[in-house]
């Protein structure tokens, strides 16, 4: 099983990550090659096959990095000290919104976004290992709320999944960021109500 929190962090294979990502949404992923990748990265392409096989093997790499970051990012505003709803309206902005902000801002955002099948295994891992993460906050505020979740006939990961349904529905109807969080903060809201005692 892929580990998205466990990546390398490799320095010179994260400039390259880095320096790839900047071509590619410059270039798009068809007229990006290898060797405009080697020099975006300062070196050399034999040196740059030693790191990875070809452009699609960089393009992953790029994915499970900016994923990987998203979840650190995400575990980290769900931790805060803020209520509830601040901390996951936190983690789903730095964690989701704000990690395809810039892919959409690119000319060659919607290519790039198209590839995501090939990453069906990585955004599939990322997914899981997301909800456990907002599962864990929701079971940590029904417990501090004095909520049990199960008498509502709901459970902490229902709530996460629907949470994450429910963003991946918005995005294909809502393209504009700012729309974005303000749908995702309407369902965060709902799933606050139901950590509430009634």
């Amino acid at each position: 099983m892929i580990e998205i929190e466990d990546i390398a962090t490799d320095p010179k294979r994260v400039r390259i990550l880095d320096s790839a990502m900047k071509v590619f949404l410059a270039y798009g992923f068809a007229r990006t090659t290898m060797d405009d990748i080697a020099r975006a990265a300062d070196m050399s392409r034999p040196a740059l096959y030693l790191q990875f096989k070809n452009k699609t093997d960089i393009y992953r790499a790029i994915a499970l990095m900016l994923l990987s970051r998203s979840l650190e990012q995400a575990k980290t505003a769900l931790a805060g000290e803020e209520p509830f709803a601040e901390r996951t309206m936190r983690a789903i902005d730095e964690a989701l919104i704000s990690m395809t902000r810039t892919v959409h801002a690119s000319p060659h955002g919607a290519e790039l976004l198209d590839m995501k099948s090939s990453l069906a295994d990585l955004i599939g891992c990322w997914r899981s290992r997301f909800a456990e993460h907002i599962a864990a906050a929701i079971q940590s505020e029904a417990g501090r709320n004095g909520v049990d979740l199960t008498a509502k006939g709901l459970s902490a990961k229902l709530l996460a999944d629907m949470l994450l349904d429910g963003l991946e529905g918005m995005k294909m109807r809502i393209s504009d960021p700012d729309e974005q969080r303000r749908a995702a903060a309407a369902l965060i809201k709902v799933i606050d109500l139901a950590l509430q005692k009634s």
